[in-house]
């Protein structure tokens, strides 16, 4: 070891014995660096209702195995829905399972004004089902697994009609699918692009309203193109147009003769 130390002290040139290994300055701090930890974003908080939720036997060679099986509807009330299957020894085990896998199966559901753009009838295996849009207001006319899907996705107002199996697992699947096949209707965009037009129209006028017509604390309201040419013309006319002189005929009064007066 001395043999070496002295080595280095004579030759310049040589490394030393601890020096670290070229392009990794790592060593010589203490070791390598843990890798930075990237912030993961925060998930999106969704509400959970159960659908269905049983216990289930397996027959096995040494006799029978029991497990919970629990079916999960979630959604976050802005047209995000899904559900998920899963099995496990205990009730908490098998919800948190199920949440887990409706999270990978999640769909988008298009909403139109609160409904469904159209009319949908499926069939899944034994269930049927058929699901129709409403008018503003009228609520979720429907009962069953169909309601609880619809309410997690944000559909405020739709009919529907369970046809088939009363089975909750099997119609909550038909009612995913049949979810899964509406599609955004020319008459529906064309509506909602006319709403939109409107709503923007409106903002307008009551921004960019006219002072002389408006009273205190109400919206101002432009009046329309056509009439507002007609008022200003009117307007250019009485001011430029001079005023036209009355001929106001006076009578002329018969002059007395003074002579005759003074006889």
């Amino acid at each position: 070891m001395t043999e070496v130390v002295k080595k280095d002290a004579r030759d310049p040139k040589a490394k030393p014995a601890y020096a670290p290994r070229e392009g990794n300055n790592n060593f010589a701090r203490g070791g390598r660096r843990r890798p930075m930890r990237r912030e993961t974003p925060a998930e999106v908080e969704f509400d959970q209702k159960i659908i269905d939720l049983a216990r289930v036997t397996r027959v096995m060679a040494g006799g029978k195995r029991m497990r919970f099986r629990a079916c999960i509807a979630i959604g976050d009330h802005a047209g995000k829905v899904g559900i998920g299957l899963a099995k496990g020894v205990d009730v908490t085990a098998a919800i948190n399972k199920a949440v887990n896998q409706a999270k990978k199966s999640m769909l988008d559901v298009p909403i139109a004004n609160g409904t469904i753009p159209h009319d949908v009838a499926h069939k899944f295996g034994a269930a049927k089902i058929l699901i129709k849009p409403a008018k503003l207001g009228k609520g979720i006319i429907c009962g069953g697994v169909i309601r609880v899907i619809a309410e997690l996705a944000g559909i405020h107002n739709m009919t529907g009609k369970i046809l088939g199996t009363g089975n909750n697992v099997a119609n909550a699947k038909c009612t995913m699918e049949a979810l899964s096949q509406l599609r955004w209707t020319k008459g529906v965009l064309k509506a909602k692009e006319e709403a939109k037009n409107k709503k923007a129209a409106v903002k307008s006028e009551v921004n960019h309203g006219d002072n002389k017509f408006s009273k205190p604390g109400e919206h101002r309201f432009t009046r329309p193109a056509a009439q507002t040419k007609n008022v200003k013309k009117e307007q250019i006319q009485s001011v430029s147009a001079p005023k036209k002189a009355v001929a106001v005929k006076k009578e002329e009064t018969p002059k007395e003769d003074v002579s005759k007066i003074a006889d």
